[in-house]
């Protein structure tokens, strides 16, 4: 990835491999299902969703792992524990490997406690 002046999440997609790719999109239609009047931005040069002033997530591709990021509260880090505890967890993001299959219903389960969590669903 040469490239880190992105303007929209469609440049950062295509300078991943397919796969990644399709695993990004697998994402982005997962946050605007959930979101669907989510602003798309760049933000620290990654995908970002925004409603209003507050950020909802971001994401990002990696070689082995896709990162699902926020500053994670504590409710939500006891919202998904079970779930994460098969992950490898920061205080601002979670690394879904890409060996394994997308946990889609996960993400979008946490994508809807972050909506709850900024006051907008």
């Amino acid at each position: 990835m040469a490239k880190t002046d992105f303007k929209t999440i469609d440049e950062y997609h295509k300078t991943f491999p397919i796969e990644l790719q399709n695993r990004m999109q697998q994402i982005y239609k997962t946050i605007k299902e959930v979101a669907p009047h989510a602003q798309e931005v760049i933000s620290y040069q990654i995908p970002a969703f925004k409603i209003g002033k507050h950020f909802l997530i971001y994401y990002s591709a990696y070689a082995k792992h896709i990162s699902l990021s926020s500053p994670w509260s504590k409710a939500f880090l006891h919202e998904f524990e079970p779930e994460l505890k098969k992950l490898k967890v920061t205080k601002s993001a979670i690394q879904f490997p890409n060996a394994d299959e997308l946990p889609l219903t996960l993400i979008k389960r946490m994508i809807t406690f972050r909506k709850r969590e900024i006051g907008l669903a």
